[in-house]
This record gives C-alpha cells, sequence and structure tokens, in this order.
C-alpha cells in the first residue's frame, strides 16, 4: 500500500491531525490517518474557490463551463448575483478569473464571512441564517433591482450554494418579515424535510422557485451550484431561484395542514396562499416555459463529487475502494449501526470489499431530540458514537464522520472517528457511552475521552456529510 502522506501529518483542513494520530497501536494510527486524509480530500473537492476554478476558464475568448461555451465578447455586461454560506468564496474565484468583465454584483452572505474575502467588482451583502430578517430582504431587493435591469445583450452569474433560501428572501409586499420569520420557525420545527418547507418558501416569495430567472428574461443566466442537499434537485437547492419548479400554491397550502401549523402560520402567509390557490398570484415557473431557454445551471460541487474525489484518492492509496450511497439518510444513531455493520462484514469475511479498503458514503442523517437540555454535539457524533460499540476489537477498523460545514450540531468539532479502543478506553474513564448516546450528549462523551473529536473550523462550503469506513487488516 502507498503510505504517502499530506505534508507529514499536515492536512489542508483538519486542525488537529496529531492528535488524533496520538494513538498506541501501529495500525489504528495508520487506518486513522487514511481516513482523515481522504476526509480532508473531500473537503477539498467542496472548496467553493477550487469548484470555481476547476469548472471554469476563459479560452479563445469563450467562458467555458462544464460543456457550456459563453463568448464573453457578446455580451454588453456581466452581473452577478448570488447568496449562500459558500457563495463569497464562489465570487472571490469569480473575480479571479472574470476581473474586468465583471460590471458589478451583489451576492448575500452570512454576517460572519462579509469581511473574509477582498472583492473589487462583487459586493457582499451580510444578512441572518437561518432565520431570515429585514436586512435578508433589502438585500434581495437589490438583487431584484439588478436583475430586472439587464437585458438580452446581458450575462446574469448566479452564484446559489446552502443557506440561500434564507439569505435570499424576499416575500410578497404583503407579508411582513417577522410572519416570515414565524413560517420559518414553524416550518423548521414542524418535521418538515427541507424539500416541503422550501415548497412553501417557493409560493409566498419573489426570487424562488425560478422566478429570478424569470426577472433576468431576455438575459443570458448562468447558474453555478453548490448543492448541499442530497440527491443534488436543482429546485430545492436554494429553492432553485434559476431552476424550473413543478409544485404549486395547493402543495404549499397542503405542507403546512401536513404538520399541523396551518392555524398557526401568519394570516398574510395564508393569504398569499389563497390569492394563489385562486389565480390571483402568478404560480413559480414551470418546466418548459421560455424564460429557461437561455438559462444554464451547472453543480460544481456536491456530495457526489466529494465522493468521487475521495475514491480516487484511496484508489491512489491502493486500497480496495467503493462509493456506498451519497443518499443516506435516517436516524444517526441507527445509520451508525447499519455502517458499523459493514465495517464487521469486512473485518471478518471481505465482503463487499477485500482489506485493505475503504467504503464512502455521504449524505445527511438526523437526530430525533427525544431528551432535552444539557446536551451538546451532533449527527455525525452521534452516527461515529453509535457505530464504536460494534468496532469494538476490530484492529485496524475505524470509523470517521464529519459535517461538510465544518459545525456538526450545536458543538464547535465538525465529527469524530472512532475505532477498536473507543470503548475499552471509555470503560477504563468510567465513561457510559450509553447513558451519553441516550442523552444525545456525544460531544461531552469524545471530549472527555480525547483523540476522537474532529475540528477543522468553519469550512466556508456545505455539502452534507462524509463518512468514512477504513479497514487495514
Amino acid at each position: 500500500m502507498n503510505n504517502r502522506m499530506l505534508g507529514g501529518n499536515a492536512m489542508r483542513y483538519i486542525r488537529n491531525v496529531d492528535e488524533l494520530l496520538d494513538v498506541y497501536d501501529k495500525v489504528t494510527r495508520e487506518a486513522r490517518r487514511i481516513a482523515l486524509e481522504l476526509l480532508d480530500e473531500g473537503l477539498s473537492a467542496a472548496d467553493p474557490r477550487e469548484a470555481v476554478r476547476r469548472k471554469m476558464k476563459i479560452e479563445d475568448g469563450e467562458l467555458r463551463v462544464d460543456g457550456y461555451r459563453l463568448k464573453l465578447g457578446s455580451f454588453n455586461r456581466v452581473y452577478v448575483v448570488g447568496a449562500g454560506k459558500a457563495s463569497g468564496g464562489m465570487a472571490q474565484a469569480l473575480e479571479e478569473i472574470l476581473g474586468d468583465f465583471i460590471d458589478c454584483g451583489y451576492v448575500i452572505v452570512p454576517k460572519p464571512l462579509v469581511n473574509r474575502y477582498k472583492l473589487k467588482k462583487i459586493k457582499l451583502l451580510g444578512a441572518t441564517h437561518p432565520i431570515p430578517s429585514e436586512e435578508n430582504r433589502r438585500h434581495s431587493e437589490e438583487i431584484i433591482s439588478l436583475v430586472s435591469s439587464a437585458d438580452e445583450g446581458d450575462l446574469i452569474i448566479c452564484l446559489i450554494s446552502g443557506g440561500g433560501s434564507a439569505l435570499m428572501c424576499c416575500p410578497y409586499d404583503e407579508v411582513s418579515m417577522d410572519d416570515m420569520m414565524t413560517l420559518t420557525k414553524l416550518l423548521l420545527g414542524s418535521g418538515a424535510n427541507i424539500n416541503e418547507v422550501n415548497v412553501v418558501r417557493k409560493h409566498v416569495e419573489k426570487l424562488k422557485g425560478g422566478k429570478l430567472a424569470k426577472l433576468a428574461y431576455p438575459a443570458t443566466v448562468l447558474s453555478l451550484i453548490i448543492s448541499d442537499v442530497v440527491g443534488d434537485p436543482l429546485d430545492t437547492i436554494a429553492s432553485g431561484p434559476t431552476a424550473p419548479d413543478k409544485s404549486t400554491f395547493s402543495d404549499a397550502l397542503n405542507v403546512l395542514r401536513k404538520y399541523g401549523v396551518a392555524d398557526r402560520a401568519p394570516k398574510s402567509i395564508l393569504n398569499v396562499l389563497e390569492k394563489g390557490l385562486n389565480g390571483l398570484i402568478e404560480e413559480t415557473v414551470k418546466p418548459g416555459d421560455k424564460v429557461f431557454r437561455r438559462v444554464y445551471n451547472v453543480i460544481i460541487a456536491s456530495n457526489e463529487i466529494s465522493l468521487n474525489t475521495m475514491y480516487s484518492r484511496a484508489l491512489d492509496l491502493g486500497l480496495n475502494a467503493m462509493v456506498l450511497t451519497s443518499y443516506l439518510e435516517g436516524e444517526a444513531k441507527e445509520v451508525g449501526i447499519v455502517l458499523a455493520s459493514i465495517a464487521r462484514q469486512i473485518y471478518y469475511r471481505d465482503r463487499p470489499l477485500a482489506k485493505p479498503c475503504a467504503v464512502l458514503v455521504g449524505g445527511e442523517t438526523t437526530v430525533t431530540l427525544d431528551v432535552y437540555g444539557g446536551s451538546w454535539g451532533g449527527r455525525n457524533q452521534e452516527l461515529a458514537c453509535s457505530a464504536a460499540l460494534y468496532l469494538n476489537g476490530m484492529k485496524g477498523a475505524v470509523l470517521a464522520s464529519i459535517g461538510s460545514d465544518g459545525i456538526d450540531g450545536n458543538s464547535d468539532a465538525a465529527g469524530a472517528i472512532v475505532d477498536a479502543y473507543t470503548i475499552r478506553e471509555a470503560e477504563g474513564r468510567g465513561l457510559d457511552i450509553f447513558d451519553y448516546l441516550h442523552r444525545h450528549d456525544t460531544y461531552s462523551f469524545f471530549k472527555a475521552l480525547g483523540k476522537h473529536l474532529i475540528y477543522t473550523g468553519p469550512t466556508g462550503t456545505n455539502v452534507n456529510d462524509l463518512t468514512v469506513i477504513v479497514c487495514l487488516k
């Protein structure tokens, strides 16, 4: 097996590599190092600047993006708009590539990221996330004004990434931002999935559900998209501002009814939906509409892309490897058991892969909080903690799981790594893993244990979660 390391133990994103590799068993140390290197590789593939530069280039006066070719000299003006946690990094890469071809632009990002990037042509506008505020509406109106001014000879480049739904929030005029805040809190706390939440958002706002593309028509629109949604549905990522939408006002109202929040939803929201049902407000923009004739949507980073990059690196390291799925969902605690069972099958039976090997998994699990108060952790730490119970004694087997945004749940860790010795060490320290799992307090468990929490800090991107199983012997 090729044992090349990334500059010794140094890695680009994972900050505490030396601590995590400070284990006494040589085989476990090597398995941990490989798992961490593969995760670091996946984060690199999701880096917004690198993703833009990987997909976009200028050759012979043409802007070439993923097979599309646009003659820059044929456009009168080039505008940039967008929103999302990763959109600031995308904007920086865009300026580095296009330079003076860009006339101006507005991109909405979370407030803490406004000063992270140094831009000349594109203005970053700070807004609140995940609950929208008046700032979000005001900045979205600036985008509406810019996009509406474009004509047939202009190019609009739209930078879309996770968090865009909340950041680029501009409800219809009769809906106040207080009402949007109430709606958002109701939906996020109702159990509705992201697709259902966005169906409602699309029908009470001005830019979602293809409406940005409609405002831009007949200009050319190029959307660069970093997906934070399992399966990469264009109509769900940031609520699909430049994508066709099949959902209806009736669907939006049914979501509110399904989760029992229709009677608590603000009256202005219900009024808008009722007007839409009666044909007084236009539907979202449907597939086949003429506004999409000059719209190009390109996914430049996603969970699948990160997993494929990790797969290639695993092969370079001389491992047998497979991408199990990028559609992983379910209760984190239960998913951890399932993934550990796969590790056990490999360890004892060399199936579905022979050792040494890496199994790569992506998606986004959930944690159902049936016990409240005083708990710290996240879905990746809970998944890893649960898996540790079934890796006990499997020397050379490791599972590591992280959130690609670098923030797992309400903790400051990205995730955790577990191995054959995790349970033994916990017992030696008097830590009851079942109690911590029951209370969803997995961060406290790993913090007390030491050498298990993975730290990256905020990565400036989000392509869901990345999980690695490594079995060496």
